[in-house]
């Protein structure tokens, strides 16, 4: 009972933050802010931004990656082949994700990266990505997000090269790309 009362509160004490950041301001925000929860993530999208609004920004299929969670057909992305120097963006908020001088062909049939734009070593802290676990494919996996707007982007294995030993399988509609 005092798990419910708890939950509750934290529901209740949300709806009150969402109802007084709609009174001062009824534009919806095009950067994300901070807003502190009980639940979730510490990046998110103030209340206003709704998935009418995504659906009017992204197209069909790069809404049904980002916001939805799915997956691009394999060997179908434009950026599958892509050898040009440059960056890869995320395409709802625009924070960069991955270097083009760890991009690998891994024959898996989505674009390949041995590690995220601004790693040290190990430390992934100065990235624009989260990992996630994912349990919604029958077996455990890691889903990697975009910090800033909670974008799905794809899937992280420890399959790939030296010396990361990482994986990152990426959708490329979640992607833009900006050449150097």
């Amino acid at each position: 009972m005092a798990r419910i009362l708890k939950t509750f509160s934290i529901l209740l004490r949300r709806e009150r933050t969402a109802r007084t950041i709609t009174a001062i301001t009824s534009r919806t925000w095009s950067k994300p802010r901070m807003v502190h929860t009980d639940l979730g993530s510490l990046t998110r999208y103030d209340e206003t931004t709704t998935s009418t609004d995504w659906q009017k920004k992204l197209t069909p299929e790069q809404y049904y990656v980002t916001r939805e969670k799915g997956t691009e057909l394999p060997f179908s992305g434009i950026y599958l082949n892509n050898t040009d120097e440059g960056t890869y963006h995320c395409v709802c908020c625009n924070s960069v994700l991955f270097s083009s001088d760890k991009k690998y062909n891994s024959g898996t049939g989505w674009p390949s990266f041995s590690e995220a734009y601004g790693t040290q070593g190990t430390d992934e802290s100065n990235t624009n990505i989260l990992r996630r676990p994912d349990n919604s494919l029958g077996c455990t996996g890691t889903e990697v997000i975009c910090k800033e707007c909670d974008a799905h982007l794809g899937h992280v294995f420890e399959d790939g090269p030296a010396p990361s030993g990482q994986r990152f399988c990426i959708n490329s509609v979640s992607l833009t790309f900006r050449p150097s």
